[in-house]
């Protein structure tokens, strides 16, 4: 056999390969994905649930997140024109709210946008046009809002989620999900002693500003939650995220409607 007829031989082996392996690749994705999206669902439930205080992780089984989840309504609102959107206009910017993944989006200039350095107080650079809020009612009474939350730590963004009581103003809990923080320092955001400070602390003051503040040392009062110790970077992006997501240029507005006229 000639050396011409050994390599073409191993060419066509090595590229018959690569066809089956890419069909196994593609196969196993597409066979994966849909047990991979209903995981990344149940995962941003209970983090959730975890933020409102109705799961525990260390206690509670998955086969309860569904049945409490559906206590929630979602809703998506849009931060520039600060109202809850109805059917027609999900359908108009095709949204799905079952299948919607805000951080899918980030970058899709459709569903977000960057932000001019002087209102980036939470250092995320862009921010999603159309976050999912989720509300719990009863008798057309608010009892829970939670609403998703990020700000730049340490190295990288904190992700999670924050829920306050039917007045739009109270703290009911917070949950971090995601994060790159030091363990043992930053990381601590994620410290059940740390987040039953939040409980019971106001967001807004007399003159309607977030007034909820993470100092350094030991906080106090309605609006003040101790930093941690030895992460003062990590205790600064808590506090910027709070700043920025119940301010003006984000959730402030829409959680001042839902405080006067509900949904």
């Amino acid at each position: 056999m000639s050396s011409k007829d050994s390599t073409k031989r191993t060419l066509i082996v090595a590229f018959s390969l690569c066809v089956v392996c890419s069909i196994i690749v593609s196969g196993t994705a597409v066979v994966l994905k849909p047990m991979q999206d209903a995981n990344r669902i149940l995962d941003r439930n209970k983090n959730i649930l975890s933020a409102a205080g109705l799961f525990d992780s260390q206690q509670d089984g998955d086969e309860l997140v569904a049945e409490r989840f559906s206590q929630f309504s979602t809703y998506v609102i849009d931060l520039n024109e600060q109202r809850v959107l109805d059917t027609q206009q999900l359908e108009q910017l095709q949204i799905d709210i079952g299948g919607y993944d805000q951080r899918l989006v980030i970058n899709d200039p459709k569903y977000s946008e960057a932000l001019e350095r002087q209102e980036d107080i939470a250092n995320i650079k862009r921010r999603v046009i159309y976050p999912m809020i989720y509300v719990v009612a009863q008798d057309e009474e608010i009892e829970t809002i939670v609403v998703p939350v990020s700000g730049y730590g340490l190295w990288g963004i904190l992700y999670g989620f924050l829920a306050l009581e039917g007045d739009a103003n109270t703290v009911k809990g917070l949950a971090f999900y995601e994060l790159k923080e030091t363990p043992g320092l930053g990381a601590e955001v994620r410290n059940p002693r740390w987040t039953a400070l939040w409980p019971g602390k106001k967001i807004y003051d007399e003159a309607g500003d977030v007034g909820l503040r993470v100092i350094k040392g030991q906080g106090s009062g309605d609006y003040q939650i101790d930093g941690l110790s030895g992460a003062t970077l990590t205790s600064r992006g808590v506090d910027n995220l709070i700043q920025y997501w119940l301010g003006d240029d984000a959730y402030g507005p829409i959680l001042a409607q839902l405080r006067e006229t509900g949904l």
